[in-house]
């Protein structure tokens, strides 16, 4: 074979490694983002199953704040329908907000504040926030990574191919990151 048919054969399959190797790349990169969603969705079904039993419990002492207790429902019931990660987030917003509310009447009830399961169910809550936040520190970081892969030159033009799009954060409200779920009392 000469040299002229073997350059242009080189050429080529050093361009097919280069492309599998992008791709490859890529896809490592979004199985991490979508193993750390999982991570947080994992969170977020703990959160939701600990809110019921709180709510349960706040209302054998706060029997006359109903309206506060369908609104915690009701924002328990939108964050776990959520579909998108905007979506979620929205949505968690808003059940901290009525978790916050939660908290903020059960001040007013001395013994509920030293009942055990009520205050067992703050330690979960608490921990569980704890890990929330690692985990949204986790996924952000990992969409992070993969939006820069598939944003750079000359990756882009292989992630455009293939249809790799853009990531969303898991973001909350400037408010809210600033002040977490308060659970002490």
């Amino acid at each position: 074979m000469s040299i002229y048919l073997l350059l242009p054969i080189g050429l080529l399959v050093a361009i097919g490694l280069w492309v599998v190797s992008i791709y490859n790349g890529l896809i490592k990169l979004k199985n991490r983002t979508n193993e750390a969603w999982s991570d947080i969705d994992v969170q977020l079904k703990r959160r939701y199953n600990l809110i019921p039993n709180l709510v349960e419990t706040v209302k054998g002492y706060a029997k006359h704040e109903r309206e506060l207790f369908e609104k915690v429902t009701e924002a328990r019931t939108r964050a776990m329908s959520a579909k998108t990660v905007k979506e979620q987030g929205e949505s968690e917003n808003m059940l901290a907000g009525t978790l916050k509310s939660l908290f903020a009447v059960a001040e007013n009830y001395p013994e509920l504040k030293a009942n055990e399961n009520f205050l067992e169910l703050q330690r979960e809550l608490s921990d569980t926030e704890n890990k929330i936040q690692a985990s949204r520190r986790f996924y952000n970081g990992n969409v992070r990574d993969f939006n820069i892969k598939i944003q750079v030159f000359p990756n882009n033009l292989i992630a455009g191919m293939l249809k790799f799009s853009k990531r969303d954060f898991f973001e909350i409200e400037e408010e809210a990151a600033r002040e977490p779920v308060k659970v002490e009392f």
